[in-house]
């Protein structure tokens, strides 16, 4: 059966632009979101690591090794079952610091430049070889369906395909550090389809082959013998087969890329953790019935290409196509994401540290641009390697060549993870070993019959059966001075932070120093040196935007987080190494600076470890956390400094206290706070004074008061010092003091107003008793009428000290109320005004209507006037005058006293009804008038207010407001 290769072609092409479109789909947001980051998605896109070689080569492995060859399945499950303590520590260390690579990783835990390239160069030894088995297997069955070319000629014209497409999915827009959301639903695609084609090919062997024999089962006991290779488990290899293939999940740069890198849903590696290895199991059951199959028909092909053969052998061109596109779903998902994660390698390791453009040149279409043609040269170079030494080595050769190179960099994965005492020299040293050792003892062997090289090798040659002792031989060279060397040489500060931060049982503790840059525009002055204005802007804003603060930031711990987060955004844009280098040079320390703890941010990242933490570790986590919730629940606001003023805590009680919410003033010094906090706090901080009862604060021209009290902590055994402050709101504590008081003083009044009762009454009895003694006694009409004004004038004290009675008796209210000419009132007031002296010079005007009537005390509304009027005199200068204004409506007559004088105080006004509160000289007033004239018009029911001043800075309006008179009238009957 042979194909066209027009139409082999056709398909290549068909199936890559399906999945360039179900891509595009998603960036164009076609597919619903709720789809696209299902777990399920992310799942089936782990199907990338179901390679060429899992496709084809399981069968050549399961042929070789017999049941050893579900060591490349069981093994990297064994990585995802184990994924809480291997891939998810891996996973929140490069989300936190944004590290998209091996080359990431293991260059910011070493931090050494030196680290990252060699990684990256030694990555091309997986690399290129695991590109080289995509291209031989692609190659190869195209060669079988069309052998009119000659299979390097097809993989070339492959590899051309492969580097467009690379660069559609992955380089084709400005920015290289988004995430690939449409990569990963076409790699959950290619999975199904994989999936698909094995299952179907299976199917076909088991119901399809075997039918003429009987079944599967009498065809295996009747060919026992023919089988026993492969029905058994070599004691060999299969051991280390497990081993590389479970270090594969974290080692392998394509499982790198999908597990971490392009993971935008964190909590999907707990589906995953048994999603996945169901996914590798059925594919792993497929691959004895392809292969029994195979012998049983006796294919003329290598076991690698069973699965095709069937096909063919059955005369189902439908069944080899879609064997086909399985084998070719296999090989192009794995090339595009080991092109963009080698491409992303290469530029941040190799060539950023070699040359950066200039900070005037547009620098995201220069990565972009670099990151194409690094794509278009890693695949380009996969071709030479195939061409020159490839194309004659089996699936399993090169396979095992990558994996075996790949499995190198696990002993400083698991120093990162588990062993915060491991550096850089211990690190490069055993990396180093082991790739030479993997090139003496397997690249060079592998490629011997090829170049015509010869190798001396103190060991036998190294073949398919015992190069599982190479392997090992590499690993172990590597994992012995990985040790050793870290063991006998030291760690540099910088090593010591990286581990702390990268360690899965540690807990970093940062310490609160402070940047030379004093706020956010400065740290785009001082990255415009080395990124361009438009780079710098783009980037700072990013991580403010991150980090969900203002545009503009002052705040000290603002700026260290920025720092921070910046690095990780960079290091995420061009490699931890080059980031880290930026952030150190242009976004320094201040140096001298007095070092403490930064108690905040140990706490948020405690909070990421709470759901590691048991045993003692995880008690004494919850009492933390119960004592942090304790202070947070306090009903007193608390606030911790540092010992230079930094808050470091403030907790809900300050936040309804101050209203100013914790994330506002967390990290910043007292005096960022607004007035009168900075103010009230500031000072008592400074005082010496340990407590402070009832501060008076004004807030919105209202009067607060505070009790303040605080503690210092002094440092010792490591705990940083401070000062703790608590506050606590008194104002309704100062309230019910004052009102308590108020009580207090009309007690007084109503038992100094019984004395005076009791004291005056007798005489003024006796006055009026000579008062009509001396009207009936003569009958001069000047003496009549002088003894009628002295009894009006005792009938009149009597009241005025009846009025003070009913002032003292709180609740008191006169019922005897009657119809009141309320301009007769005001013009009896003023009567009794003019007849002092201090009068002569005020002119009084009654501007009232005449006919106005209230319902009132008509005596006590003129105690009321002369109060106000007599206040108003007060404050008046020879010459003003005081006015008496009425306006009414149906319900309501409002009376103004207004005059021109000096005014009363603003802070006055509030106080100004008190029992005994005058702003008059002592000697000058008692104090009581006007609080007996607010208590007069609450008994008529009305209310008074004072506006003051009135114009320019002078005069004094006080307005009374009193119900209106409204006689019923009668209704007449109707006729």
């Amino acid at each position: 059966m042979s194909f066209s290769l027009g139409q082999l072609g056709l398909i290549i092409l068909g199936y890559l632009g399906v999945l360039f479109t179900a891509a595009y789909a998603v960036e164009k947001n076609w597919v619903p979101r709720r789809w696209v980051r299902h777990p399920l998605v992310y799942i089936l896109s782990l199907g990338v690591y179901a390679s060429a070689w899992a496709f084809y080569g399981s069968v050549g492995l399961a042929s070789q090794y017999g049941y050893g060859y579900l060591s490349y399945y069981l093994g990297i499950s064994g990585a995802f079952v184990m994924s809480p303590i291997l891939l998810r520590p891996l996973l929140n260390i490069s989300r936190i610091y944004q590290l998209s690579s091996l080359a990431d990783l293991l260059a910011f835990r070493y931090r050494s430049r030196l680290a990252g390239i060699l990684v990256t160069l030694f990555m091309l030894a997986v690399v290129v070889p695991m590109l080289t088995l995509q291209l031989t297997a692609i190659a190869d069955t195209l060669h079988i369906l069309n052998s009119d070319w000659k299979a390097p000629q097809l993989a070339f014209g492959f590899c051309l395909i492969m580097i467009l497409f690379a660069v559609l999915f992955g380089a084709r827009h400005v920015s290289p550090r988004e995430k690939h959301e449409g990569l990963v639903f076409a790699l959950a695609f290619e999975s199904l389809l994989k999936l698909a084609a094995i299952l179907t090919l299976a199917g076909v062997a088991l119901f399809g082959v075997f039918s003429e024999t009987g079944g599967l089962e009498q065809w295996l006991i009747t060919n026992q013998d023919r089988l026993n290779q492969q029905a058994t488990l070599q004691e060999g290899p299969w051991r280390t087969l497990l081993l590389i293939f479970f270090a594969a999940a974290v080692v392998m740069p394509h499982m790198f890329h999908v597990v971490f890198t392009e993971n935008v849903n964190g909590q999907a590696l707990q589906p995953a953790s048994w999603g996945f290895p169901l996914f590798l199991l059925a594919m792993a059951m497929a691959v004895p019935p392809i292969l029994w199959a195979g012998v049983y028909l006796d294919l003329d092909l290598p076991a690698e290409y069973f699965a095709l053969g069937i096909g063919i052998k059955l005369g189902s061109p439908a069944l080899v196509v879609l064997t086909f596109l399985g084998g070719l779903a296999a090989a192009s998902g794995i090339i595009i994401v080991i092109t963009i994660a080698m491409a992303a390698m290469l530029l941040n390791h190799v060539v950023l540290p070699i040359h950066k453009p200039s900070p005037k040149a547009d620098f995201y279409r220069w990565l972009l641009w670099v990151r194409r043609s690094l794509i278009a040269a890693i695949l380009l170079l996969a071709y030479g390697f195939y061409a020159l030494v490839g194309a004659d080595l089996n699936l399993n050769r090169l396979g095992l060549l990558a994996f075996v190179a790949a499995v190198q960099f696990l002993p400083g994965i698991l120093g990162l993870l588990y062993w915060p005492q491991s550096n850089r020299k211990g690190f490069l040293t055993g990396l180093i070993a082991g790739i030479v050792c993997w090139t003496y003892s397997m690249l060079l062997p592998f490629s011997e019959m090829n170049l015509g090289w010869h190798v001396p090798l103190p060991l036998p040659p190294v073949d398919e059966f015992n190069w599982y002792l190479a392997a090992l031989a590499s690993l172990g060279t590597n994992t012995v001075l990985f040790v050793l060397v870290s063991l006998t040489t030291r760690q540099k500060p910088s090593e010591v932070s990286a581990a702390e931060a990268c360690s899965i049982d540690t807990v970093s503790r940062p310490s609160r120093r402070p940047l030379i840059a004093g706020n956010s525009n400065d740290v785009i002055v001082s990255l415009s040196k080395p990124l361009g204005r438009y780079v710098a802007e783009r980037e700072v804003y990013q991580a403010l935007s991150d980090l969900d603060l203002p545009s503009y930031e002052d705040r000290p711990y603002a700026l260290r987080r920025l720092r921070a987060r910046l690095e990780a955004n960079l290091s995420g844009l061009m490699g931890p190494t080059v980031a880290h280098d930026i952030t150190s040079r242009y976004l320094p320390f201040q140096e001298n600076a007095e070092l403490s703890e930064d108690i905040y941010q140990i706490e948020q990242r405690l909070e990421g470890f709470h759901d590691r933490l048991s045993g003692l570790a995880g008690e004494l986590d919850n009492l933390r956390r119960y004592h942090r919730q304790t202070l947070e629940r306090l009903p007193i606001g608390v606030c911790s400094l540092a010992d230079d003023g930094e808050i470091l805590m403030w907790n809900q009680a300050m936040v309804d206290l101050t209203r100013i919410e914790s994330q506002q003033v967390s990290g910043s010094h007292l005096d960022r706070l607004p007035s009168p906090w900075h103010e009230l706090l500031s000072d008592f901080v400074a005082s010496p004074q340990m407590h402070e009862h009832k501060k008076r604060v004004d807030i919105d021209a209202r009067p607060r008061w505070y009790s303040l009290h605080k503690a210092l902590l002094q440092p010792s055994g490591g705990q940083p010092g401070g000062t703790v402050v608590l506050m606590e709101d008194q104002t309704e504590t100062r309230l019910l003091e004052e009102e308590l008081m108020h009580s207090e003083r009309l007690a007084s009044i109503g038992r100094l107003a019984a004395g005076v009762a009791h004291e005056i009454g007798n005489p003024i009895t006796g006055i009026d008793s000579l008062a009509q003694l001396i009207r009936y006694e003569t009958d001069n009409p000047d003496m009549q009428e002088m003894a009628d004004q002295i009894q009006e004038q005792t009938k009149r004290v009597t009241r005025i000290v009846q009025s003070l009675m009913n002032f003292a008796h709180a609740g008191h209210h006169s019922t005897e109320h009657e119809p009141v000419l309320i301009s007769h009132c005001i013009d009896e007031a003023m009567q009794l005004l003019r007849l002092s002296k201090r009068s002569q010079d005020i002119e009084f005007c009654n501007e009232c209507d005449p006919e106005l009537l209230l319902l009132g005390d008509a005596q006590r509304l003129v105690q009321v006037f002369v109060n106000l009027l007599s206040n108003a005199r007060d404050a008046s200068q020879r010459g003003d005058s005081i006015r008496v204004t009425a306006d009414a409506d149906e319900h309501q007559v409002s009376l103004k006293v207004i005059d021109q004088g000096h005014g009363i105080p603003a802070d006055k006004v509030d106080r100004i009804f008190e029992p005994f509160f005058t702003t008059k000289d002592v000697g000058s007033g008692t104090g009581l008038g006007l609080a007996l004239v607010y208590s007069i018009i609450e008994e008529h029911y009305g209310h008074i207010t004072i506006h003051s001043p009135v114009s320019d800075g002078h005069g004094t309006c006080v307005k009374v407001s009193l119900p209106r008179y409204n006689p019923i009238k009668e209704v007449e009957p109707q006729a």
